[in-house]
């Protein structure tokens, strides 16, 4: 019998933690097709230097997998998007990093959901998900929940601004 892999499989999704939120001065259109390149992640993520593409693929879609290689570079991550619903959801996991964090939250996910305003604005919120059953993890959530919450903040102001200069520059 084969394994089916994890991205295919239909699961609870774990327990709510927290939620980000940003208003983009750029169409939904605009914002959904510079999201969906890969290859820009570390022009707006503060965290990552480089992307490898080891799905072969600069684009997202279900199952395409891309290893994030942390600042500093001593530590990389990999991410997969597992579903995506045009021009509204993402929703991405997060197989392996040498960091250990999938170790302590071995089913963390990430939804980014974007959602029309007007015309020319767009909101993106970000919403992560991970069980907090472990002892470990019931100890450490208030700082791993707030420092989540901190740095996608930073990403998601980065990543208003390549948008939003990126926008302004194809005017």
């Amino acid at each position: 019998m084969q394994d089916t892999p994890a991205y295919k499989t239909k699961s609870i999704k774990p327990k709510f933690q927290s939620k980000q939120e940003i208003l983009i001065n750029a169409s939904l259109e605009k914002v959904w097709e510079f999201n969906q390149d890969l290859s820009k992640i570390a022009q707006y993520h503060p965290r990552v230097d480089k992307v490898d593409l080891i799905s072969g693929k600069q684009f997202r879609e279900v199952g395409v997998a891309y290893q994030c290689h942390i600042t500093g570079g001593k530590h990389t991550c990999i991410e997969r998007d597992i579903e995506i619903v045009p021009m509204e959801k993402i929703a991405t996991v997060f197989p392996s990093d040498t960091m250990g964090l999938t170790k302590l939250l071995p089913d963390y996910n990430v939804e980014s959901t974007l959602s029309k305003i007007n015309a020319n604005t767009t909101r993106l919120d970000i919403a992560h998900y991970y069980s907090s059953s472990k002892w470990k993890v019931k100890l450490l959530n208030f700082y791993i929940k707030r420092k989540i919450a901190r740095e996608t903040q930073e990403m998601l102001n980065a990543m208003k601004n390549a948008i939003e200069n990126e926008h302004s520059n194809n005017k």
